[in-house]
């Protein structure tokens, strides 16, 4: 097969980095590449196999790479990890795209094994103060050489879609540099939030809604950070934001149910858990914590229906067991609650509260020796917790028959 240049480019991005890739989508759309990049309207159902296709069709995939971007890969159904693994698999010519702050050995432990080979291919750092230069460089020495690979044409039923996002991409307004700034403080906030400092990271996000008021992203982030300083209200408050620019942002309705779960505003928390579930229903920790709102309600057989999602879902996930367990407890069985709490011991050997918990259903079924044991297992990992002592003392009295 001869060799050609191809003028052909897929740019694969996490949509908080939206405006660096529809910045290189149009500097290299000016400079004559046929560019393409989904972009929230295509990314799921019918719509996975056309991108999928899409990745086929060209010869260049350019992954924009930042701190929070690669985080997610770590699960099978990923849509970023699904696009890598395409490239791969159709050997396109990989170009990652390094952006403020980003170092492959910080993030390699998210990676599968096989996705690895990702900090082997010749990268390119994209600074913002520098953005033309560095887009310069990858054109003439990146893009701009000849490839061998098998192309796959774009399906025939596919082209109009192709075209028609092509073409609302190419009209969408000019990204200026205060939108890629806003970016970069974005990512100096998500790497604060991972070291624990979130003032900093509330300043952070602060200058990026200010040099972009439209960033969603930024006031749904800002809101975490207030969270974890556990100023609910305030996060609430940008969380309400963050869904007025986007209605569609599960993770916004669902980090707003957890700040209202915090607040004991239960049935606000169950409504948002509802919202971002109907917009992803995959997501097993929204499932768990509605169960949690119902089960602070008492509405122990809908929270234990929520639970059993998230452990379909993901049948590693040991709270859900846990609380799973609890519903059941509470609804007196206890040989389901205890089966629970196994599983949940299981997948955690470290959680004091499940065997406390594990105990007291022992207890209650007179298994005097096994809630003893249990209790002390618990007090073992966590001196600090009274019900198991006092427990432990009269489940001793009971089994010497006092």
């Amino acid at each position: 097969m001869p060799y050609q240049v191809e003028k052909t480019v897929f740019i694969s991005y996490r949509r908080t980095n939206v405006f660096h890739a529809r910045a290189i989508f149009q500097n290299l759309h000016a400079n004559g590449y046929d560019v393409f990049m989904d972009y929230e309207s295509i990314d799921s159902g019918a719509f996975d196999q056309i991108i999928l296709n899409q990745i086929k069709a060209r010869a260049h995939f350019l992954v924009l790479l930042t701190p929070s971007a690669l985080e997610r890969c770590s699960e099978p159904g990923d849509w970023l990890r699904r696009e890598i693994e395409t490239a791969i698999e159709e050997k396109r010519n990989i170009v990652p795209l390094y952006f403020e702050g980003f170092d492959f050995a910080d993030v390699q432990k998210y990676l599968p094994i096989h996705l690895h080979i990702l900090g082997t291919y010749n990268a390119l750092r994209i600074p913002s103060d520098y953005f033309d230069e560095a887009m310069g460089r990858l054109r003439d020495r990146f893009l701009n050489k000849p490839l061998e690979m098998i192309i796959h044409p774009t399906p025939i039923a596919e082209k109009p879609i192709i075209e028609k996002k092509t073409a609302e991409q190419a009209a969408e307004p000019v990204v200026i540099e205060e939108k890629l700034t806003a970016s970069e403080y974005f990512e100096r906030a998500y790497q604060a939030v991972k070291a624990g400092n979130y003032d900093k990271a509330i300043r952070d996000y602060s200058e990026a809604i200010r040099l972009n008021p439209q960033y969603a992203y930024a006031y749904n982030n800002r809101g975490v950070a207030y969270r974890n300083l556990e100023q609910y209200e305030q996060a609430i408050a940008d969380y309400d934001q963050a869904i007025q620019l986007d209605p569609q942002y599960a993770s916004a309705y669902y980090n707003r149910g957890y700040a209202y779960d915090e607040l004991k505003q239960y049935e606000q928390a169950i409504a948002d858990y509802d919202q971002a579930i109907q917009l992803d229903p995959q997501v097993a920790d929204a499932y768990n914590n509605r169960g949690v709102a119902y089960y602070n309600l008492k509405q122990y057989e809908q929270a234990i229906a929520d639970y059993d999602k998230a452990i379909q879902l993901d049948p590693q996930y040991a709270d859900a067991y846990y609380n799973r367990g609890s519903a059941y407890y509470d609804l007196k069985q206890y040989e389901q609650a205890i089966a629970d709490y196994n599983k949940a011991i299981q997948l955690d050997l470290q959680n004091a509260d499940a065997y406390n918990n594990r105990g007291s259903a022992y207890y209650m079924l007179n298994e005097y020796d096994l809630a003893i044991a249990d209790y002390e297992a618990a007090l073992k990992i966590d001196p600090t917790l009274e019900n198991a002592r006092k427990f432990l003392e009269i489940s001793k009295q009971k089994a010497r028959g006092e």
